[in-house]
């Protein structure tokens, strides 16, 4: 029964976000300008921005520039249990890449034009630093709850990436080289990508869970992201 519901729990994960993700572009093919686009434009870019703020969302989305995350993959790989952590880490983000550029050259959508406030080269939908984000650190989310025991860390590291994700697609639209719908899309893409990994290729790499010291850890599962 278990097994049913988490299976269940993971074809709805995809299937919401396929479906978003249809609604979307098929606003685009129509050309049409979306409420949400505007939306967050005036809050993002007409009412948030400021010389302040400016430098620290230029810093946010540069956690997902290739350079941090391979620093981070280093990281992850040898803070983890033998070498498959980083090796599955690593067909992630590899597969992540080209499907986004799968998708973009697909689309063909333009990027914003008139308020960038950062050079930004191809197309713009979806968000490659939001999918990129969201399938690094969502998998990194994933690890937490396959090796992490102690529930409270697992909910806290939990909650920290999640905001990094976040930060990092919102930076995206702050800084004026992505609209709300690449980023909404970009994340629906990867969740509905780690769903897919987490649920067949993760268990085949990382091979039997180490044996927990809890049994209260050893009855819980790693979540299907």
């Amino acid at each position: 029964m278990s097994r049913l519901v988490r299976l269940n729990k993971w074809t709805l994960i995809i299937a919401v976000c396929i479906v978003v993700f249809l609604a979307l572009l098929e606003d685009i093919a129509e050309g049409q300008i979306m409420h949400l686009d505007v939306l967050a434009y005036r809050f993002f870019v007409e009412y948030l921005r400021s010389d302040a703020l400016t430098p620290v969302m230029g810093e946010i989305t540069n956690i997902a520039s290739p350079t941090v995350l391979v620093v981070l993959w280093l990281v992850v790989s040898a803070l983890s249990p033998g070498k498959r952590p980083g090796l599955c880490m690593a067909l992630n983000f590899a597969c992540s890449v080209v499907l986004n550029y799968l998708l973009k050259f697909i689309v063909q959508r333009p990027r914003p034009e008139g308020f960038r406030l950062v050079s930004a080269s191809g197309y713009s939908f979806p968000s490659g630093h939001s999918m990129i984000a969201m399938a690094f650190f969502g998998l990194i989310i994933y690890f937490v709850w396959y090796y992490e025991e102690d529930r409270c860390q697992r909910w806290i590291w939990t909650i920290c990436f999640s905001i990094v994700i976040a930060l990092i697609g919102i930076s995206r639209i702050y800084l004026g080289v992505h609209y709300a719908s690449d980023v909404v899309a970009g994340f629906c893409v990867s969740m509905a990508w780690l769903a897919v990994y987490t649920k067949l290729f993760c268990p085949l790499l990382l091979g039997e869970r180490p044996a927990s010291s809890s049994s209260d850890a050893t009855a819980a599962k790693p979540p299907e992201i």
